[in-house]
């Protein structure tokens, strides 16, 4: 397939709104979701970003939002976690939900399997549950059936990442997070830009579409509804740097 353009330079206007997922995207993927090294320069770069853009910044993230805290500090800036499934605009402590809670059932059922095939990284979170089989390859073909049964079951959407399978709750997606977020005053009539790496950001690279804007696709080259792409995230962290000039550095 034809590769895809990097994005012109990040432009800092009253028309302009930026969506920024976490994992692969601001920070490298780790073996676990606790060892990923988040760069010193990066709660203070998404603060000046959002202040620049009046607020109209938000992370959208499959991480919950009190594991985005616990990575950034506490940042503020607007966030959805949980792949939308909680929602906290900027200025605000507390989150309210776009969606019911997950059932501790469904947790229970994907952690027998987690643990009955080689003990497996399961990771709760409010709206939804991931299974890592990145250290256990052998097991995804398992895993994605398991996934599907218990979702089609129970009426869960499943989402299958970068050596993770996710159930959500309806209503948890980084498309209806996006959307929520442009029904915002501060979002109001603004070019949304969303830039992500994994296919779970897909939803969201169709919702900015909807409001004018494009998609950042980071990482290798697939198929996507991103319009841009940047290799990596040290080249994500140069594109947003550059929009700030020497303020980036400070």
């Amino acid at each position: 397939m034809p590769d895809l353009p990097p994005p012109p330079p990040l432009h800092i206007s009253a028309q302009t709104a930026l969506f920024l997922d976490f994992d692969g995207t601001l920070v490298d993927i780790a073996d676990h979701p606790d060892d990923v090294v988040v760069a010193r320069s990066l709660p203070g770069l998404i603060e000046i970003l959002s202040h620049r853009l009046e607020g109209k910044l938000a992370l959208v993230s499959g991480r919950s939002l009190d594991a985005l805290e616990a990575m950034l500090g506490p940042i503020d800036v607007a966030m959805a976690g949980s792949h939308g499934g909680e929602f906290r605009p900027a200025g605000r402590r507390e989150g309210h939900p776009l969606a019911d809670p997950l059932p501790n059932a469904v947790v229970e059922e994907l952690s027998s399997f987690a643990e009955a095939n080689g003990g497996m990284l399961v990771e709760p979170k409010p709206f939804s549950v991931a299974v890592h089989y990145r250290r256990h390859p052998d097991a995804k073909a398992g895993l994605l059936d398991c996934a599907a049964s218990i979702a089609e079951n129970r009426g869960l959407k499943m989402k299958h990442g970068k050596q993770v399978v996710e159930l959500v709750m309806p209503g948890s997606d980084k498309g209806s997070a996006v959307s929520k977020f442009m029904e915002r005053q501060e979002f109001s009539g603004t070019v949304p830009l969303f830039v992500g790496d994994d296919v779970t950001d897909e939803d969201a690279f169709t919702a900015v579409t909807r409001f004018g804007g494009e998609g950042v696709l980071v990482g290798p080259m697939r198929q996507t509804a991103a319009r841009w792409r940047l290799p990596d995230v040290g080249a994500v962290h140069d594109w947003l740097s550059s929009a700030l000039g020497g303020e980036a550095r400070k």
